[in-house]
């Protein structure tokens, strides 16, 4: 049948319907335990290479709402946060010569996205599940965040490729 199926229709069209489906069985899964739950997603960071003309980019030529610049020295950054209603960009620039955005930039002299945070109900929870996974983060407690809030980073080779981080709501 599915032969039959794929003559008619191309073996490309099956394959997005597989992908498709396979989407929503993922979505309709609990991936975590009941300890604690993912909840939105927070920002998306960006390192600049220049922090006074891409908040210039994103408030006067895009129409974002900007925060101020704000130093934050024990994470060895500045940021300035992009307000988009449901979510928001963090601008990062170094502060300091041992900033990790001084190296991300260094690789990366034009920047660009440098981690994803997404809300967690629990953040010291995640960590211990994640742990039991295989999950590893970059410091075995949550450190305060720019949000003021907990704040843990999940290690990139474990996550597919991307630093995420997790901020307790």
């Amino acid at each position: 049948m599915l032969s039959q199926f794929t003559r008619r229709i191309g073996t490309s069209a099956v394959r997005v319907a597989m992908q498709t489906t396979a989407a929503r069985t993922f979505v309709s899964n609990p991936v975590s335990s009941k300890l604690w739950s993912l909840g939105a997603l927070n920002h998306v960071a960006i390192a600049v290479p220049d922090i006074d003309k891409a908040t210039t980019f994103y408030r006067d030529v895009m129409g974002g709402n900007c925060s101020e610049k704000v130093p934050l020295p024990e994470h060895g950054v500045y940021t300035v946060f992009v307000h988009l209603g449901n979510t928001k960009i963090e601008l990062l620039y170094p502060l300091g010569e041992k900033s990790p955005i001084e190296g991300f930039l260094k690789k990366k002299p034009e920047g660009g996205i440098h981690h994803i945070c997404i809300e967690v109900d629990d953040v010291k929870a995640a960590i211990v599940d994640l742990k039991t996974k295989g999950i590893r983060s970059l410091d075995p407690e949550p450190k305060i965040g720019a949000h003021g809030k907990p704040v843990v980073f999940l290690h990139p080779k474990d996550c597919g490729g991307v630093l995420v981080e997790l901020e307790q709501r």
